[in-house]
């Protein structure tokens, strides 16, 4: 049985007591150095045990069989699933854990035919000029808390074939929460307060740009030439929370701090509109909203509208003159409460505009790299068609496992994809749509 993150504090976890699970996370920083028998798992990286959440449902202890070696990014484990009635400590245990072992790729190579994947696109390198729209890589979270340390981005998207990728600061970090198994507000920010968070994380984004040898890209020009060996980055925002209402910051960020790309809201209802997983308040975008697309149109800014409700995304279709994104999200045909997925006719929207639609590459939706191929991109494409569907992976920033977790296994993907696609098609999956809509959007 495999359990997700958005499982626990329900009946599902409930019931898994005594039974043998599987579950992704990342193990506590604190933890798990040079071999520990007992840690914490998180859905999400921590650098220290101040990253724990507060909520005991949010948390999974891990009783080992014998000591493991520390993980970089996501882990998967099996062992028993218990669940703790006492109100003192964690929630839920997993006992006599085993590290699930990801399959090399020899092991896909020789199990090809298992997946549908023929032996010869397995060895298929990809192009080099793949972008992903949305990405938190190189630990820049908790760099932005001037916390922990840098990881490596650069060499994994050399390895990988990728070009550039949005890095995206988290505007309302200082006030999020992981709450009953949900990313939520946890109190209304201070006058200022993510304004001055965003002058932190901007240049904590330029430190890794450096550091790592990687060009930040300004102009639709320096996308074109960008190839994967030398990756850039483009800097993008999620949330446009640091604007705290005032327009001219718009202008500083992008004079500033190159800022190309502003997805407008994340996990709090801000003064732009409204989210998917909180009630709405402002009946999807705001005028200050609409006047940031307008100045994003004006300057040169990719606008994203990820993490938005339907109602905010036709509206910013209905004020845009460019073409939107939505950078991370999955097609979904059940309607449900506070899901970050979309319906068809949202996927639509976004098409209409001559936009492109990030996927995710969320286990607890595709488990494995050939599901993220051929349900994720090819049921968007069916629905939105072949030149609105790109890469987004939230890579480092997502609420559980990934599907791809390093760039380094893109040519695991393109090879998925190319069982669906021809080789055009896929290019434009894997970078092509997201470099005609930055080429239209910003100069």
């Amino acid at each position: 049985m495999r359990l997700s993150w958005t499982d626990l504090g329900k009946a599902r976890a409930g019931k898994a007591d005594g039974r043998r699970v599987e579950i992704t996370g990342f193990v506590l920083a604190a933890s798990a150095l040079g071999g520990d028998e007992r840690f914490l798992l998180m859905a999400e990286p921590g650098c220290c045990p101040g990253c724990v959440p507060d909520n005991p449902e949010a948390v999974v202890e891990v009783l080992a069989r014998q000591p493991m070696k520390r993980a970089d990014g996501a882990v998967t484990l099996d062992g028993i699933w218990r669940v703790s009635a006492d109100d003192q400590g964690w929630r839920y245990q997993l006992h006599d854990a085993v590290p699930v072992k990801r399959l090399s790729r020899r092991t896909l190579m020789a199990a090809s035919s298992l997946f549908c994947l023929p032996v010869p696109a397995m060895a298929q390198a990809t192009d080099g000029m793949a972008v992903d729209l949305h990405s938190h890589a190189g630990n820049l979270l908790p760099l932005s808390f001037g916390r922990g340390s840098s990881a490596a981005v650069a060499e994994p998207m050399r390895q990988g074939g990728v070009a550039a990728i949005s890095l995206a600061v988290v505007s309302d970090s200082p006030i999020i929460k992981l709450t009953d198994g949900r990313l939520r507000p946890s109190r209304d920010p201070r006058p200022g307060e993510l304004y001055a968070f965003s002058q932190r994380s901007f240049p904590a984004l330029h430190a890794l740009a450096r550091e790592q040898g990687m060009p930040i890209i300004r102009t639709a020009a320096e996308l074109r030439a960008a190839r994967a060996g030398q990756p850039s980055l483009i800097v993008a925002s999620e949330g446009a929370d640091f604007l705290e209402g005032r327009i001219e910051r718009l202008d500083e960020a992008y004079q500033r701090w190159a800022l190309r790309h502003l997805q407008l809201t994340h996990y709090r209802p801000n003064e732009l509109g409204d989210i998917q997983t909180e009630p709405s308040v402002h009946d999807g975008l705001t005028p200050f909203g609409a006047e940031v697309i307008r100045r994003c149109n004006a300057m040169g800014i990719v606008v994203d509208v990820a993490h938005g409700p339907f109602e905010l995304v036709k509206k910013a279709a209905a004020v845009t003159t460019k073409p939107l994104v939505l950078s991370h999200t999955s097609l979904t045909t059940r309607p449900a409460a506070w899901t970050r997925r979309i319906l068809p006719d949202h996927a639509r929207a976004i098409a209409a505009t001559g936009g492109v639609i990030g996927i995710w590459p969320v286990t607890a939706y595709f488990p494995n790299v050939v599901a993220y191929a051929t349900e994720g991109f090819a049921r968007m494409v069916d629905i939105a068609g072949i030149d609105h569907v790109g890469l987004g992976t939230d890579q480092l920033g997502l609420v559980g496992g990934s599907a791809m977790p390093s760039y380094a296994d893109l040519p695991q993907l393109a090879a998925a994809l190319r069982t669906r696609f021809n080789a055009e098609e896929t290019a434009k999956l894997l970078g092509g749509n997201f470099r005609r809509v930055f080429e239209a959007s910003v100069r």
